[in-house]
């Protein structure tokens, strides 16, 4: 019998006990278990169904799965952001909408989404301080701090860093100088890791974010247009990848699958900013998608109103937009488990 085989007949007694084991779940969590564990691990897949069997507590990782979160880490916007962020344009930005905006972000994490959000203070000397997600890359209980791509912004990761150590994380730093990483240029799918390689982020660093989490696959994507490769996609929900339409998003995304040993499908919006989504799977709410508004991009809102399983959140990012900041870009998600203190 040789190797492809081995793996098929793996493969065929693990989805006979995968489906022994879905069996014994109460009716309103079978499809969810389906859809939360289409292309997972074999070995994982085992052990969720041995601590099925065995009733164990520890079954909660098929109620959430994916997408699960019970922090959130955000900062505040300096006065300097208006005039002093980096942009690829001049665009006017009005500082008192751009707050206004955020704190109606940041109330929907906390008060709509039950999150425990964490709000650093804004520091006038670091005018970009609000965008966390390029300070820091969060993947199960291990923390990268990052080693951002601008050198105005490395700075950003001290409180970050402070924070995330704060929540008991395995802090990781990169301490190579050769190496830049923006968080804007991590997808993480649930099964594996995209990585970006832009004006910000480079091979070193991808390279050093494959070493902190060794337990998943590491790929690496040109990013030929924008300014992170999450400034054209996101994830829309376990196994769907929001994509944009745009001649780069789309050569992306081809080159994501031809590396990728998993199969995913894909959401094409027309507007390649309204592909930055957040997706959540939340305990009483299931699928959430924080997405973009009418006012922004209305014929992308039409293609997220087709998910008539989500929970779709429309927040606004007019002002932030102009600095090319995203929804993703504003908020670091943590699934912190209960035996961290």
């Amino acid at each position: 019998m040789n190797t492809d085989q081995k793996r098929t007949r793996v493969r065929k007694g693990a989805l006979q006990v995968v489906t022994v084991a879905r069996n014994k779940l109460p009716d309103a969590k079978r499809r969810r278990f389906s859809l939360l564990f289409i292309g997972q691990d074999i070995s994982a897949l085992l052990e969720l169904c041995v601590d099925i069997q065995r009733g164990s507590s520890s079954t909660g990782r098929l109620e959430y799965g994916f997408g699960h979160y019970t922090h959130a880490i955000v900062r505040g916007i300096p006065a300097s952001l208006a005039k002093e962020a980096l942009r690829t344009n001049q665009a006017e930005v009005d500082l008192d909408k751009a707050r206004t905006e955020h704190d109606a972000y940041v109330q929907v994490l906390r008060t709509r989404l039950g999150l425990e959000v964490v709000e650093l203070p804004a520091d006038e000397s670091l005018p970009d301080c609000v965008f966390v997600e390029d300070a820091a890359v969060v993947c199960g209980d291990t923390a990268l701090i990052t080693r951002p791509g601008a050198e105005s912004r490395r700075r950003e990761t001290e409180a970050m860093k402070e924070a995330l150590t704060d929540l008991n994380m395995n802090i990781v730093e990169i301490a190579d100088e050769n190496a830049t990483l923006d968080g804007g240029d991590v997808l993480f799918t649930g099964r594996e890791f995209f990585v970006g390689l832009s004006k910000r982020t480079n091979q070193r660093g991808a390279e050093i974010l494959a070493d902190a989490f060794k337990d998943y696959a590491v790929s690496t994507v040109p990013v030929l247009e924008g300014l992170h490769l999450k400034s054209f996609c996101s994830m829309g929900g376990p196994g769907l990848i929001v994509i944009g339409s745009s001649d780069p998003a789309q050569k992306a995304l081809k080159i994501m699958q031809q590396m990728s040993d998993h199969r995913y499908d894909k959401l094409t919006v027309p507007d390649d900013l309204a592909a930055n989504c957040i997706y959540m799977n939340l305990p009483n709410k299931g699928h959430v998608l924080l997405h973009c508004t009418t006012d922004e991009f209305p014929e992308s809102v039409k293609v997220f109103e087709k998910l008539k399983d989500h929970m779709l959140i429309p927040v606004s990012n007019l002002e932030k937009v102009k600095l090319d900041g995203a929804l993703t870009c504003c908020s670091v998600l943590i699934n912190k488990k209960k035996h961290n203190n």
